[in-house]
């Protein structure tokens, strides 16, 4: 191997790349981690907002059948991965809240939350309130 003119070899410094090299590495990999995690979370949270808006309309077709709208609620928002946590009914309206689990991060399985409403739009003449 040719020594390029003008360079000279520090002592003990040899081998110093790849150390460079493997915390690199290391870097690279806990990043790559850390948006897998955050992925694992937007997904969980998406999967619990889609429960959520199908377990309402869910309700709210159960309301219109003369069926309880919270056990069609329930059994959709089950089906679609999520696990109904509250549902509310106010006449024809009803808001119904889903959560869903998280990838385990470290060991640790965490919840997001999602909530939905369905319902007629005019209700006794007027628009539903929000």
């Amino acid at each position: 191997m040719k020594r390029q003119p003008g360079r000279r070899r520090i002592p003990g410094e040899r081998g110093s790349a790849t150390v460079l090299g493997i915390a690199m590495t290391g870097l690279l990999l806990t990043f790559s981690l850390a948006c897998a995690g955050v992925a694992g979370i937007v997904v969980a949270h998406r999967r619990a907002q889609a429960a959520a808006d199908l377990g309402a309309l869910a309700a709210a077709t159960a309301i219109q059948r003369g069926h309880a709208p919270c056990a069609a609620a329930a059994g959709l928002a089950r089906r679609n991965g999520g696990r109904l946590v509250g549902c509310t009914v106010h006449g024809d309206v009803v808001t119904v809240r889903v959560e869903a689990a998280t990838p385990s991060l470290l060991g640790a399985v965490r919840h997001t939350r999602a909530s939905a409403r369905a319902g007629p739009v005019w209700t006794g003449g007027g628009l539903v309130p929000r």
